[in-house]
């Protein structure tokens, strides 16, 4: 009889043993930053750039009287209109006014001039598109120029969660009209005095000293 309740003790040990392990195996969290993973995320990315960047150049090699101009960033442009008189280009602190023109890269146009209106830019202190962040930095007035854009520097992975979509290559006509200088951040001139300052020691008045006497001349009384 103690045998069987030692073997039924142990058998119900058994189980609830084996049940603990299994809870906890699944409430262990799964990694998902292993090196395999980042490496195969890595992997994935290059294929896509790659993909994207064949798809542009056959454009360009299709189009051969237009000159198109690959830059550092990764995107190609090519001028509609060039100005060779003015050579001024905004800078951070500037604000830009655009017009802009959104295509895919097909050439379906997903934005039109009219659909998005007279565009303000803040230059590198507001959130635009990477691509147009750069480009326009590159710009002169009354220019009108062509970019075409990979998916990494325009709207990635998440598009603008309107009409542009995941992964998307897109093609973007941008006029610049004008661009000034934001004259809310000009730094105030400091006054040249103000009531603050350390008041200089005053220095008080010298008593005149006596006048000296003539000595006089004992040849001329």
């Amino acid at each position: 009889m103690n045998y069987l309740k030692l073997s039924i003790y142990a058998l119900l040990f058994s189980v609830l043993l084996a049940g603990c392990k299994q809870h906890e195996d699944a409430r262990r969290p799964i990694s998902r930053t292993s090196g395999t993973f980042m490496k195969k995320s890595a992997d994935r990315n290059k294929k896509l750039v790659a993909s994207e960047e064949d798809v542009i150049k056959k454009i360009i090699k299709s189009n051969p009287k237009i000159k198109y101009y690959a830059t550092r960033k990764g995107y190609w442009l090519y001028y509609e209109e060039k100005n060779t008189t003015d050579l001024a280009t905004p800078k951070k602190g500037d604000i830009a006014y655009y017009n802009l023109e959104v295509k895919d890269i097909k050439g379906k146009i997903i934005y039109s001039e009219a659909d998005l209106g007279p565009q303000t830019y803040y230059v590198d202190k507001q959130d635009i598109m990477m691509g147009l962040r750069d480009g326009i930095k590159m710009m002169h007035k009354n220019e009108t120029v062509t970019f075409l854009f990979p998916s990494h520097i325009a709207y990635g992975y998440h598009g603008d969660n309107k009409k542009i979509g995941t992964n998307e290559s897109l093609i973007c006509s941008v006029t610049l009209r004008n661009f000034v200088p934001d004259e809310s951040q000009a730094t105030p001139v400091a006054a040249t005095a103000t009531t603050e300052q350390t008041p200089k020691t005053i220095a008080r008045p010298t008593a005149p000293k006596p006048a000296a006497q003539t000595k006089k001349d004992t040849i001329n009384p």
